[in-house]
């Protein structure tokens, strides 16, 4: 019997990008921005969470406002009261909306995803 290949859970996980028409509308690093700016209120704190730049968040969060129907993300500039961000009804609905997705196609593939790995050879095959 040949022996298995040690895959953690992590490993074993895939991520879904939704692509429609020309253009990804959303997919992994853009949800975790999502996800980022809801958990922290700051495009910089997400960005320093998910290893990013600054301009990297910023320019996803420019591209997720210009391609929905309406606005995910509100920024506020800094000044006196501090700048901040947080997702607009829409952005919380397309965050929870794709992790909908995610969890279910997770689920879906759960088998054979698990069958295909266990047909990888190991390290120490030859």
């Amino acid at each position: 019997m040949k022996p298995a290949l040690h895959v953690t859970p992590l490993e074993e996980r895939t991520r879904f990008r939704i692509q429609i028409k020309h253009a990804v509308a959303i997919g992994p690093g853009k949800a975790d921005v999502l996800q980022g700016i809801a958990e922290t209120g700051s495009i910089a704190e997400a960005g320093r969470r998910l290893g990013m730049s600054y301009q990297r968040v910023w320019s996803l969060v420019e591209a997720m406002n210009r391609d929905f129907v309406e606005p995910l993300v509100h920024k506020q500039r800094g000044g006196s009261a501090g700048g901040g961000a947080t997702l607009t009804p829409m952005g919380q609905r397309v965050l929870a909306l794709y992790r909908a997705v995610e969890r279910q196609a997770q689920q879906a593939i759960e088998a054979p995803l698990g069958e295909l790995v266990r047909l990888i050879r190991t390290a120490d095959q030859p």
